[in-house]
């Protein structure tokens, strides 16, 4: 159905949708690749350690430290450009990014070194930022509308946990069909993927747009990518960059998403061995239990758009962390009772963990899409590129120390990569990870959650009153409505509107 905007916005349709949520399958499907079988792969397939599997992730995330929030700030001044003018400051990276999605497969080929791990890799985490970033700024481009901005982070969702399910499954289809014990299976699930995210990313080139911005530097000619020097770009990118901290909506924003994400995070890295060591499973056991979880959390997306748009986002946080958590603890109770992988009980924390996981996958990135608004009142600049590329070097920087964590923990614990069997230091090392880790990470979002306060109320609030500023305003228009700005922004409202240090 097309938005109700204003007359002069141009109208979402469905196929718009449908592209956008689409792209999920490479936001959502290779981190959910990645986070549940790069360590399985690399211990148990590739000879390396887990200190060294540990080891490539770190050192992309130092490179990702520059590269995320470059390309961030670079497409928020890149319409000044011929390239930009053409194609689109954000969705010109898009488009670049497509011939060169292949190399995801690269991270799966068997039988290579250390080396090859690394480089390939951060190569794969580059061309995923350099498309992702201007991706995650398109929702607030195409529309200002509470009900649409939710459709979008909908549709993104649903596509995500469609390919966390072919995630969890895909193993388990190759594995029958190549053989337990081959590392091919591995390379064919990257070859079958980067294929799908090059579909998906043309989809979105194709049905997607940009706001136009009038009086910008963007709409005038300028290009001030470059302007005063490397020295002054990167200076003027870390300022953008930090400054978006200054968002009291956003650094709680990020509370919950970081209290979601990583203990997902952790969950999915410690996941595999615990079924296969602690609960006696098997590697394609552990992918049948991760497909069905992801297609509960299908389930629970669903109902997460529904009271998500009804009802306050902090609200739906707290119960689905709290369904999240309580799967854990029944999960590790079960390993406690010596219940195996192939207990009927088994399904009891599956299904509990995905209605938690499905939601608390889709509330922040519902959250997310209003951030930019909230900026707006504070700056009077419209600054998507900044906050998408905080959000893609958070998110990758949280996945990487979770699973670099878990793979230095679990060698702590007494983990040797390769054996059929592990101590049983090894295995509680994965019982803890799971129980203590992330547990403890969803405590944290919870106790977050209580001081968020961006509802569909709250944001009908604050467009009216950047719409207040806009036409030359400086009072609020009500005593409700300073309230409320002031909260979500952090500001006094004398200080809205490019009033402050964070416009500067």
């Amino acid at each position: 159905m097309p938005e109700t905007a204003p007359s002069t916005a141009r109208p979402v349709r469905l196929q718009n949708y449908l592209a956008y949520g689409s792209n999920d399958v490479l936001g959502a499907g290779s981190m959910a690749v990645i986070s549940g079988w790069v360590l399985i792969f690399y211990t148990q397939f590739c000879g390396l350690s887990a200190g060294q599997a540990a080891t490539i992730f770190a050192v992309a995330r130092i490179l990702d430290a520059f590269a995320s929030p470059m390309i961030g700030y670079i497409s928020d001044h890149f319409g000044g450009t011929w390239l930009g003018r053409k194609f689109g400051r954000r969705r010109f990276f898009i488009l670049a990014a497509i011939p060169l999605l292949p190399s995801f497969a690269l991270m799966w080929l068997p039988g290579q070194g250390f080396w090859y791990y690394l480089v390939s890799y951060v190569l794969f985490e580059l061309v995923y930022a350099m498309e992702i970033i201007p991706f995650e700024t398109l929702a607030a481009e195409m529309s200002t509308d509470y009900r649409t901005k939710a459709k979008f982070a909908g549709s993104r969702i649903l596509f995500g946990q469609a390919s966390a399910i072919l995630a969890g499954f895909l193993p388990l289809w190759l594995i029958n069909a190549l053989g337990r014990d081959s590392a091919d299976t591995f390379f064919y699930m990257g070859i079958i993927f980067a294929a799908l995210f090059m579909v998906t990313a043309g989809l979105l080139y194709l049905f997607s747009w940009e706001r136009h911005l009038p009086g910008s530097a963007e709409a005038i000619g300028q290009n001030p990518v470059g302007a005063g020097g490397p020295g002054q770009a990167l200076k003027a990118l870390y300022r953008n960059l930090f400054s978006t901290m200054r968002i009291r909506a956003f650094r709680l924003h990020l509370g919950m998403y970081l209290g979601g994400y990583i203990s997902q995070d952790i969950f999915n890295a410690a996941f595999t061995f615990f079924v296969i060591f602690a609960l006696a499973g098997s590697t394609a056991i552990a992918s049948g239990l991760l497909g069905t979880m992801y297609i509960v959390q299908f389930v629970a997306v669903i109902i997460a758009i529904n009271l998500a748009l009804r009802a306050s986002p902090a609200k739906a946080y707290q119960v689905a962390a709290a369904d999240f958590a309580v799967g854990c603890l029944t999960l590790i109770g079960l390993w406690f009772a010596g219940v195996p992988a192939t207990s009927p009980w088994i399904w009891l924390p599956i299904i509990l963990c995905g209605l938690g996981r499905g939601a608390l996958n889709y509330i922040p990135w519902a959250t997310y899409n209003y951030m930019a608004d909230v900026d707006e009142i504070v700056t009077g600049q419209r600054r998507e590129g900044s906050f998408a590329g905080v959000m893609t070097f958070v998110r990758k920087a949280t996945q990487a120390a979770a699973v670099a964590g878990v793979g230095f923990i679990m060698q702590a614990g007494g983990f040797v990569s390769g054996a059929a069997e592990q101590s049983h230091g090894a295995i509680l090392t994965m019982a803890l990870l799971l129980g203590v880790g992330t547990v403890g990470c969803l405590g944290l979002g919870i106790w977050v959650s209580t001081k968020f306060r961006l509802s569909p109320a709250t944001h009908d609030i604050l467009m009216r009153e950047i719409e207040h500023l806009r036409s030359g305003a400086r009072t609020p228009t009500s005593p409700v409505a300073a309230e409320v700005v002031e909260d979500l922004s952090g500001w006094r409202y004398d200080q809205l509107w490019g009033r402050n240090p964070v416009a500067q």
